[in-house]
């Protein structure tokens, strides 16, 4: 191993070992994050720190079932979740998007004449030619959104562009769900658009003196939707579907959130859609759609990664400290009001946060972790 790459894995150990001092302890009672993994993206292998899946050989291929994409540290690329190879690990070069599902990516500079699409693997999957504007991945599909930012095309296979649609000012936020693509506009419109390119619902959701939406998301089955709008005030907003039609959705919650965020605001569902979080100030809100009320989440710091799952009773995300660095901050959102369950400060300006099931992949600096979710 070269003097550099020495370096880089003492780092990474460095960064696992506050992860570990402070993360590898009990959650709540009986539920332990066991250590399991630690991969330098600098280093040539995964260290393994706990029982070896059967089988498993670091020098023999075995089938890749569960990769994560990862951006970090200036690089980018695919994580086996299960034993912490690297399946992709290339510097960035210009901008990246990454498709979870289609296990692809992309990579572009200012203004492309032309986008390449890979898979995981390196196979060349698409060319989309002359795109107008830059590539991203949503729900398993392909779009492009345009150099205005105000007209997100869809992309087939072949790199073909199935429909265009055009927005009445630019896209602040996106997310796509059950065959529908949400958008939110910089006017404080919310759009819902059908897999044919057609709008089927439109939404102002107002009350504040800027109307803009900043942040806005849709359950996986396409029945709920959560906005943040506005400045001056800012509010939370949650939609759900009433009728058999796509564009068939009424409020059925909203909250003022007092003056708010002049940027854009992280909004997600989790736990199958059954709860819906997102930022606020001092912390995180926490939306549940069986009982229609919001709890609120202390925290220091500024959201930088939120796992998207929210499973087993858990929520996890990193925020920046004030003094500096990133903490890992573990929340019980269920059983009464939520609460912070264990915080684990570590070192790094950029962090990566990635769960599959009971397993938690957490990134700082140049390195990758992963932790079980277990009961003892």
């Amino acid at each position: 191993m070269s003097e550099k790459r020495k370096t880089a894995f003492i780092v990474a150990a460095a960064v696992f070992v506050a992860y570990s001092i402070a993360a590898a302890r009990p959650v709540p009672p009986e539920t332990v994050l066991a250590p399991r993994w630690l991969h330098s993206l600098e280093a040539g292998q995964p260290v393994l720190l706990g029982e070896a899946p059967d089988g498993f050989s670091l020098h023999q291929a075995s089938s890749l079932h569960n990769l994560l994409p990862f951006e970090l540290g200036g690089r980018f690329g695919f994580v086996e979740v299960e034993d912490g190879r690297l399946v992709l690990n290339r510097e960035a070069a210009g901008q990246v998007s990454m498709s979870p599902r289609r296990w692809a990516w992309a990579e572009f500079g200012a203004e492309p004449e032309s986008v390449a699409i890979y898979s995981a693997f390196g196979d060349a999957l698409a060319v989309i030619d002359r795109p107008g504007g830059y590539p991203f991945f949503l729900d398993g599909r392909t779009f492009v959104i345009g150099s205005g930012q105000d007209s997100v095309s869809e992309i087939d296979d072949s790199g073909g562009v199935m429909w265009t649609f055009e927005f009445s000012g630019p896209i602040t936020s996106l997310d796509a769900a059950a065959g529908l693509l949400l958008a939110g506009s910089l006017d404080g419109v919310v759009v819902l658009v059908d897999g044919a390119g057609r709008q089927v619902f439109s939404f102002e959701p107002g009350g504040s003196r800027f109307s803009v939406i900043l942040g806005a998301a849709m359950s996986g089955d396409g029945s709920r939707i959560a906005v943040v709008s506005g400045i001056d005030s800012q509010r939370f907003l949650v939609l759900e579907r009433f009728g058999a039609g796509p564009g068939d959705f009424r409020v059925v919650y909203h909250e003022f959130l007092g003056e708010g965020f002049r940027r854009p605001v992280h909004v997600a569902f989790v736990d199958g859609g059954r709860r819906a979080v997102f930022e606020r100030e001092g912390g995180l809100g926490i939306y549940d759609a069986g009982s229609r009320a919001t709890r609120s989440v202390e925290i220091e710091g500024e959201l930088r990664a939120l796992d998207g799952s929210g499973g087993q009773d858990f929520l996890f995300a990193v925020f920046s400290c004030p003094e500096g660095g990133m903490r890992l901050v573990g929340m019980r959102a269920s059983g009464g009001a939520p609460r912070v369950v264990m915080s684990a400060p570590f070192a790094g300006e950029e962090a990566f946060l990635g769960r599959s099931g009971a397993r938690l992949v957490v990134g700082g600096g140049r390195a990758l972790a992963a932790f079980d979710l277990e009961r003892r």
